[in-house]
């Protein structure tokens, strides 16, 4: 087992988008040859929902057989499911709505208007039935699913799913999904997956672009502690890739930056 860190450097969004969509539908022939499904964790956010317009985009698109994928979340908004803010409002009218993929394979966090959320206590609830949803795909004596991809943003503070600096939720070692009350990005409540469950993904995916990310990217790569840049808590089982277009590499140190991008 391995925990590479590779910096992967991009002209612009548009080709970090294309990139990372070329690179996700390769894998996933690669990951279904050798195992019965997959498992594919999804993020919002422009570039996020710009690398599932990709796929969808690709000639290569439907050369996956996509009943054998499993999409999860690793983060979503506490809102309407018909929400245009929702991450999976996003990636459905971006990919999922587009491929052959069975409604029990697309597991969205629950919404603050389902009837089986209502209550004080719906957002707590919401996160416990997700865990339990994780755990039902588990092997045994795991909490959670063997996840082949985990796709991430980062916020210009280097935060990552719905995991803030100075939060609870970037500390917390024993739950997979955590409900989210206090995010300084609007709105407040939140659903998240943990750091256990991102870093036990085969392969984690960082994907950023834009001058505003450059900071955290820069202090993620330089060592800063996970609860200041949750970002550089974060390491995939075997490989984490940040694409990083141009403007967000500005801090990265050449040295970091694999050869031939």
């Amino acid at each position: 087992m391995t925990h590479d860190r590779r910096v992967l450097l991009h002209q612009n969004k548009h080709a970090l988008a294309g990139s990372v969509a070329a690179r996700f539908l390769t894998n996933m022939v690669d990951v279904l040859h050798e195992q019965d499904e997959a498992n594919v964790v999804l993020t919002g956010g422009s570039v996020g929902i710009a690398v599932l317009a990709a796929i969808n985009e690709s000639a290569a698109r439907d050369t996956i057989d996509w009943s054998r994928v499993n999409f999860w979340w690793g983060d979503d908004r506490w809102l309407p499911r018909a929400d245009p803010e929702r991450n999976e409002l996003q990636a459905r009218e971006a990919l999922l709505n587009h491929i052959s993929v069975p409604p029990e394979n697309i597991h969205a966090f629950g919404a603050s208007d389902d009837a089986v959320e209502a209550g004080t206590d719906a957002l707590d609830a919401a996160a416990a039935r997700y865990a339990a949803e994780l755990l039902a795909r588990a092997p045994a004596g795991a909490q959670y699913p063997r996840i082949d991809v985990t796709f991430l943003g980062v916020g210009p503070d280097g935060h990552i799913a719905s995991l803030f600096p100075h939060r609870p939720g970037i500390r917390e070692s024993e739950a997979s999904v955590v409900a989210v009350r206090d995010s300084p990005k609007p709105p407040a409540a939140r659903l998240s997956l943990t750091r256990p469950v991102i870093n036990s993904s085969d392969r984690v995916w960082l994907v950023l672009a834009g001058s505003d990310k450059a900071s955290a990217l820069g202090l993620a790569l330089a060592g800063a502690s996970r609860d200041e840049v949750p970002a550089a808590g974060i390491k995939g089982r075997y490989r984490t890739v940040f694409f990083v277009d141009n403007d967000a590499a500005a801090q990265v140190p050449e040295s970091l930056i694999a050869p031939g991008y």
